[in-house]
């Protein structure tokens, strides 16, 4: 008798056991990842990733392009100095296009132009300069207006989720959690998604411009060293 109740007991407690494990089990939280958080924002998700991508591409090729422009050109206007007062003309045209840089290709152009009046030098000298300028601010304009862009979108994916909610409450008529949170999900994550991606693109619209800004500066610092140089008495 004893050892039937112990069995008893026994099984009770191994049922009780395992009804406890699987309520456990039942009652974890299911994993959410990041990637299945995005999808739950809708459509809209897709142009703002794309806006996202467009602003990378430009950022990238754009920073190599200016930092290539913008390497050390420290000796190069020592050396034409030395050319030109030496003169050798032809020995400071060939070092200019041998640099490929946009300072070099405005020293170039004003070498080029040497024996005409001064501000026929400093005319070219100017249209190369906004030649070369141009180039250097290519598509970064489309970064501003990915940053202007992204966080209207992500308003129209907010507008989206309020308009799936109170879709969800006139079909179900009544207002729970479980009706409102895909509207909600939508809501937030375009909302959040869009302001991110347009802070990024505004940031690196900025740091694009402020790297176009020093060049800028020393190409003009250098062409006004070139003209005081052509403009020096036996010049």
């Amino acid at each position: 008798m004893i050892t039937l109740l112990q069995v008893a007991t026994d099984t009770v407690n191994q049922l009780t056991d395992s009804a406890g494990v699987a309520k456990a089990v039942t009652a974890a939280p299911p994993e959410l990842h990041f990637i299945d958080l995005l999808f739950k924002g809708g459509w809209v998700m897709i142009p703002l990733a794309l806006l996202a991508f467009a602003g990378l591409v430009i950022f990238v090729e754009r920073y190599i392009t200016i930092r290539k422009a913008s390497k050390s050109e420290s000796n190069l206007m020592l050396q034409i100095k030395q050319y030109i007062h030496d003169g050798r003309l032809e020995n400071a045209i060939a070092l200019c296009r041998n640099t490929n840089s946009p300072l070099g290709r405005m020293l170039e152009k004003g070498l080029r132009r040497i024996g005409r009046p001064i501000k026929d030098i400093e005319a070219a000298i100017e249209n190369v300069g906004k030649h070369e300028v141009s180039k250097l601010e290519k598509n970064i304009s489309i970064l501003g207006i990915v940053a202007g862009i992204a966080p209207m979108l992500g308003f129209v994916g907010t507008i989206i989720g309020v308009i799936t909610i109170f879709h969800d409450v006139s079909i179900k008529g009544a207002i729970e959690i479980g009706t409102i949170s895909g509207g909600l999900y939508t809501k937030m994550i375009t909302s959040a998604t869009g302001l991110i991606v347009g802070i990024m693109a505004y940031v690196l619209y900025h740091v694009l411009n402020a790297m176009v800004e020093r060049i800028i500066l020393r190409m003009e610092t250098d062409a006004l060293e070139f003209i005081d140089l052509l403009e020096e008495p036996g010049k």
